[in-house]
């Protein structure tokens, strides 16, 4: 993925046509979706704690950025996989939806410093630190990008488990099934803040991310619990 792409990508989402798509795709969502898959939440009044935020869900699913989205009043941005912006169209709604393209599977850098700036400037965005889909309710082992972002930028780290969002979307459906859906969200996360009181090494960013393991896992448990519920 090129800088340019996602630079285009950035200017997109910047312009305010695009938030207009953004609320009215939220709206639909909350309509329509939600509803079909009896989604339940808890604790989502942190999703609109103001300020720059960094939303760091479980990943199971495409659904999983955008039912967090719907459960907030502010327009959260995200890191997505760079294959969803390979296909013109699909490019074109993704940044207008406030999506940056990112490489799976590995530390992508300048995407990270891209979505470093959009932080810096107050936004929410959601990080999976998981990277890419993953299956079950264990949480997988977590890459370092949020709480490298969180070093940089000092957004506190909100983990968020989501529980029925597999069975609902799972990769390769082409429609959803109606499953009962759960978003358990965690309290947020202060950045790490180095020994020395100054920028956090690696060492501590890695003691960060298995602390933000520790909670995901927390809030997943919940989240499954929340959607097992009669």
């Amino acid at each position: 993925m090129s800088a340019e792409l996602r630079e285009q990508a950035l200017v997109r989402g910047a312009r305010p046509s695009s938030l207009v798509i953004y609320r009215w795709c939220r709206g639909f969502l909350r309509r329509v979706v939600n509803p079909y898959l009896r989604l339940r939440s808890e604790n989502i009044e942190i999703l609109d704690r103001p300020g720059s935020t960094i939303l760091a869900p479980v990943h199971r699913s495409h659904l999983d950025s955008a039912l967090i989205a719907t459960l907030s009043s502010r327009r959260i941005r995200a890191l997505g996989k760079e294959s969803l912006f390979t296909t013109p169209g699909v490019s074109y709604l993704c940044a207008a939806l406030g999506a940056i393209p990112v490489r799976r599977g590995e530390a992508d850098r300048d995407a990270l410093k891209a979505a470093m700036t959009l932080l810096k400037a107050g936004e929410s965005m959601i990080v999976f630190p998981e990277g890419g889909r993953q299956y079950g309710n264990e949480v997988a082992d977590l890459f370092d990008g949020a709480a490298w972002l969180s070093a940089r930028t000092g957004a506190p780290v909100v983990p968020i488990g989501l529980s029925g969002t597999e069975d609902a979307l799972p990769q390769g459906a082409k429609w959803l099934a109606r499953k009962t859906v759960a978003i358990a969200v965690g309290d947020p996360m202060d950045p790490p803040i180095g020994a020395d009181g100054k920028r956090a090494n690696r060492a501590e960013l890695q003691a960060f991310t298995r602390e933000l393991q520790a909670q995901l896992q927390k809030t997943q448990d919940r989240a499954v619990a929340l959607a097992a519920v009669n």
